[in-house]
C-alpha cells in the first residue's frame, strides 16, 4: 500500500518576504501549445499559474540575459533547460551561482553529469545498477566500430537529449555512422546503444529535510514493445494514443528492485530537489537496465510527476510547493521548524 507524502508548506511570513524569479521559455505564455514545443508551453504556464496561487512575489524571464547582471530576487526557479547550445542546461545554474542568487534544483555540475547520460551511466555501473553497453562518440573523437555495442538494433541519439528529440536507430554499422554524423553536424554528442523491446518505468524523486523520497512509479506500456518513442509523440505533437499510455507500476515482483536501483542512484545526485529516474522494463524476460535520470524533469500535471504525485495523495498545486519549500529550507530561507517532513 502506498503511503501519502505530508506536503511542505511555504509559510506565509516567507511569501511576504522573498521575491521568485521563474525562468523558463514559455514563463511568459498564456498556455497555448507551442508548434515545436508543444505541451511544454502548457506545462510552464501551469507552474507560473501555481507559483502565482500560492502567493509568491513573482518576477518572470524567458531570457538568460535577465541574469547576467544580479536581478532584484532571492530564490531562482529555473527550467529554461533547452536553450539552443550543447549542454545548456547548466546555464541558469551557473549564473545563479555566479551572483551567488540560490535556486532550485541542483547545482551545475550535477546538473550536467545528469543531463550526459554517458557519464549517469558510468555512475549507474559504479553503484551496480544494470546498465545496457553503449558507446560514446563526443564531436570531434573519432567514431570507431570497435567501441560499438554489439545488437540487431541499435538507439543512436543526442548525448544530451530530452524527451527523445533527434533520436534515430539503425541496423548496422553504416546507419550507426550516418545517425551519429548527423547528430555532431547538429552540435551534439552522441551515443549509441542496443533498443531493448519493453517500456519504460518512470520513477520520480523528490527530496524532503534533505533525504530523497521515491515517488510511486509509472510505465509508460507500450502497445508495440518494439516502437521506438519520438520527441513528436512526447510532445503531444501527433497522436500517440494507440501506441503508449502512462499507467501505474505496481508489478510487486520488480517494484522493490527498482526502488532499490533508484535509492542507490539518487545518492549520486545529492542534494537535488527533484528528478526522474528511468529504466527500460521488458515484461517478456523480467529484464529491467537503467536508462538515464532527469534532474529538474517535466513537473506538468499530466506528465509523470503529476501523476505519481496524485497516487501519493498530492494535488499539483502541493507538489510544486513541496519540492520550492524544500529547495527554500535547503539554501537557509524558509526556518526549518515552520516546516513538517513527511511522516
Amino acid at each position: 500500500m502506498l503511503r501519502p507524502i505530508e506536503p511542505l508548506h511555504v509559510p506565509y511570513e516567507a511569501l511576504r518576504r522573498l521575491r521568485l524569479m521563474f525562468v523558463a521559455k514559455h514563463a511568459l505564455g498564456d498556455g497555448t501549445p507551442h508548434a515545436e514545443d508543444g505541451n511544454h508551453a502548457v506545462y510552464h504556464h501551469e507552474v507560473r499559474t501555481i507559483l502565482e496561487e500560492i502567493g509568491f512575489d513573482l518576477r518572470l524571464s524567458n531570457d538568460y540575459r535577465d541574469l547576467f547582471d544580479a536581478p532584484d530576487v532571492d530564490y531562482v526557479f529555473p527550467l529554461l533547460n533547452r536553450g539552443g547550445f550543447l549542454n545548456s542546461e547548466m546555464m541558469l545554474p551557473l549564473l545563479c551561482t555566479r551572483l551567488g542568487v540560490p535556486f532550485l534544483g541542483a547545482s551545475a555540475i550535477l546538473r550536467g553529469m545528469s543531463d550526459d547520460k554517458h557519464l549517469s551511466k558510468l555512475a549507474a555501473v559504479a553503484r551496480g545498477v544494470p546498465t545496457a553497453p553503449w558507446a560514446i562518440y563526443r564531436r570531434g573523437a573519432p567514431v570507431t566500430e570497435r567501441d560499438c555495442p554489439r545488437a540487431d538494433r541499435l538507439v543512436i541519439k543526442p548525448n544530451a537529449s530530452s524527451a527523445s528529440w533527434g533520436v534515430r536507430d539503425a541496423s548496422g554499422w553504416a546507419g550507426v555512422v550516418q545517425a551519429v554524423g548527423a547528430i555532431h553536424a547538429e552540435g551534439h554528442d552522441a551515443i549509441v546503444e542496443p533498443f531493448i523491446n519493453g517500456s519504460d518505468i518512470e520513477v520520480p524523486v523528490i527530496t524532503i529535510m534533505g533525504e530523497p523520497v521515491i515517488m510511486p512509479m509509472m510505465l509508460f506500456e507500450q502497445a508495440d514493445p518494439s516502437h521506438l518513442r519520438t520527441y513528436w509523440e512526447k510532445r503531444d505533437l501527433v497522436d500517440r494514443t494507440q501506441k503508449y499510455a502512462l499507467v501505474d507500476f505496481e508489478e510487486p515482483d520488480f517494484v522493490p528492485l527498482v526502488r532499490d536501483m533508484t535509492a542507490r542512484l539518487a545518492r549520486e545526485y545529492m542534494p537535488f530537489d527533484y528528478g526522474r529516474f528511468e529504466f527500460r522494463f521488458d515484461a517478456a524476460t523480467g529484464k529491467v537496465v537503467f536508462l538515464e535520470q532527469n534532474l529538474n524533469c517535466n513537473l506538468w500535471s499530466e506528465k509523470v510527476f503529476g501523476r505519481s504525485a496524485k497516487r501519493a495523495g498530492l494535488t499539483q498545486r502541493e507538489l510544486i510547493e513541496t519540492i520550492v519549500a524544500e529547495g527554500l529550507r535547503r539554501h537557509g530561507l524558509i526556518d526549518i521548524s515552520l516546516l513538517e517532513a513527511a511522516e
